[in-house]
């Protein structure tokens, strides 16, 4: 049974997963530690814990979702990973980092890419992909149905949704992917999003304002 743990880092307020299991293996999804106490913070809890990480995967490239990318890579030495429609927003971070007035001065290198088609295994775990493009055009959630959660990255937020105006978005792409790929789950299942709290999938299909 995997288990999900999540913090809040950086100037944009992102929310950063760790998903584990019993054998304290653990993939990091969306690593945003900015400042070096943030990573610090990170990796004291990972060493606190005896976690094992086997990877990042991300959701997207956005640089609230990559600031600390390079730096568990070079700790850890493991693969950093994301759909490969993505590849056009991570060449940009640079630029959008000067543009937000933050540093990243080199984006990470992607070590392999994650396909819709294909599960994630951790262990004798699987993490289910699901193709949400919208927010960005390589945009992923990661479904985990025994656990009945699901990590949307910045698809859909309790009452919101993922802004569409940065470069690769596309508002009426973002709601067809909220219909088909997370609304199709069950409603009970628990939304882990980017930024904010958690809400369930039944939530947002009764009251989201964005989605009708």
């Amino acid at each position: 049974m995997l288990n999900v743990v999540f913090f809040t880092f950086n100037p944009f307020e992102e929310n950063t997963y760790i998903i584990s299991n019993e054998l304290k293996q653990c993939w990091i999804v969306d690593p945003g530690m900015y400042y070096p106490e943030e990573v610090k913070m990170f990796t004291n809890y990972i060493q606190e814990k005896q976690l094992q990480p086997q990877g990042i995967i991300n959701t997207h490239a956005h640089l609230d979702h990559i600031f600390g990318v390079q730096a568990l890579m070079d700790k850890y030495s493991i693969p950093f990973a994301m759909h490969q429609s993505e590849t056009p927003v991570l060449e940009r971070a640079s630029d959008s980092a000067a543009m937000f007035g933050v540093d990243l001065a080199v984006p990470p290198t992607p070590d392999f890419y994650i396909k819709e088609t294909e599960p994630l295994k951790l262990g004798d775990d699987t993490l289910e992909v699901r193709f949400t493009p919208g927010h960005s055009p390589g945009s992923i959630s990661f479904y985990y149905a025994p656990g009945n959660w699901v990590i949307s990255g910045d698809v859909l937020f309790a009452g919101g949704i993922g802004r569409t105006d940065l470069p690769g978005g596309n508002f009426d792409t973002l709601i067809k992917s909220i219909k088909t790929q997370l609304f199709t789950l069950p409603g009970n299942t628990q939304v882990l999003s980017g930024h904010g709290g958690a809400t369930h999938i039944d939530e947002e299909k009764k009251d989201n304002p964005y989605v009708k």
